[in-house]
């Protein structure tokens, strides 16, 4: 049971982890913390949060648990001014989708103190924002992925770990370079390139009727456009490096697809094609049978 849990930012993934906690038994305090007093007046309002916390030092006083999610740009601010207040044996995590920024921030911010934050990263989210969004089961049978810094004591780590598995999350471990290059190729470069097509799509002069005719395919690849444009924004920013290799090897597909289609290559197209459904197909196979294990149970 943690007594006392603060939240900076109540939206989607800070709501739905204070609400999945609550819905547990798991906590019996939820202070929220934020840019937003009308965000933090709704998640008050919507029973996420238990009170609305007046300064930095008020949010984190006798917490058990700090959790930040906020935009990733916004991290190492959230952490130098809650740093002079941090209580010993007060836990800090993130749930932040890059990490080596986030790792750097950290360092900076907290000085002596980094050990006392694990950095972490849920792998869910849902197109909408702000604390209307956030539902009790949105992490369940998800993964949680735990940056650990070689500070972290294990205690602090199994709170942090803890506190996920309790909202129904699987925990997973990956080094802070290891999770940007894995997320830059399948999280944050889908991301690019959704915003991508619909922003050139919006821009045509007869845009009105291409969106007239769009249907499941067209919004099904372009569900994550919905997102937080500004957390979309400081994520694209902050892993630049490993997002922009990642670019660069699409563009060489997209000149290798252009070449195939220009010369009518159809064996070479469908090559690409067929390559990429039995792809996708093992990719479900796989998290079809980890979703049964989950629930089932098993090695």
């Amino acid at each position: 049971m943690l007594k006392k849990i603060a939240i900076f930012g109540v939206g989607l993934i800070g709501g739905s982890f204070a609400l999945a906690l609550k819905q547990a038994g798991a906590v019996q305090h939820v202070v929220g913390a934020g840019r937003s007093l009308a965000s933090l007046q709704r998640a008050l309002q919507l029973g996420i949060i238990d009170a609305i916390a007046t300064s930095p030092a008020d949010a984190v006083a006798d917490a058990d648990l700090v959790l930040i999610a906020a935009p990733v740009a916004q991290t190492g601010a959230i952490l130098a001014s809650i740093a002079p207040y941090l209580q010993i044996g007060t836990v800090v995590t993130d749930a932040g989708s890059t990490k080596g920024d986030v790792e750097a921030s950290a360092r900076l911010a907290l000085g002596t103190k980094i050990s006392q934050f694990v950095p972490g990263h849920p792998i869910a989210g849902r197109e909408s924002n702000g604390p209307d969004a956030a539902i009790a089961n949105l992490y369940v049978g998800k993964k949680v992925v735990l940056a650990t810094l070689p500070e972290n004591g294990q205690a602090d780590i199994e709170r942090v770990a803890s506190a996920w598995r309790q909202c129904g999350a699987v925990i997973h471990q990956l080094s802070c370079a290891q999770h940007d290059v894995v997320f830059a190729s399948v999280s944050h470069l889908p991301h690019l390139l959704a915003y991508a097509l619909v922003d050139d799509i919006a821009n045509k002069p007869h845009a009105d009727m291409l969106f007239q005719y769009a249907a499941s395919g067209f919004r099904d690849f372009t569900r994550i456009a919905g997102s937080s444009p500004e957390m979309w924004r400081d994520i694209s920013l902050a892993n630049q490096e490993a997002l922009l290799q990642e670019l660069d090897a699409y563009q060489l597909k997209l000149t290798q697809l252009r070449g195939l289609l220009a010369s009518r290559d159809g064996p070479g197209l469908d090559a690409i094609y067929q390559n990429a459904q039995q792809s996708r197909h093992r990719w479900i196979c796989a998290i079809e049978a980890a979703e049964k294990q989950n629930k089932e149970g098993g090695d």
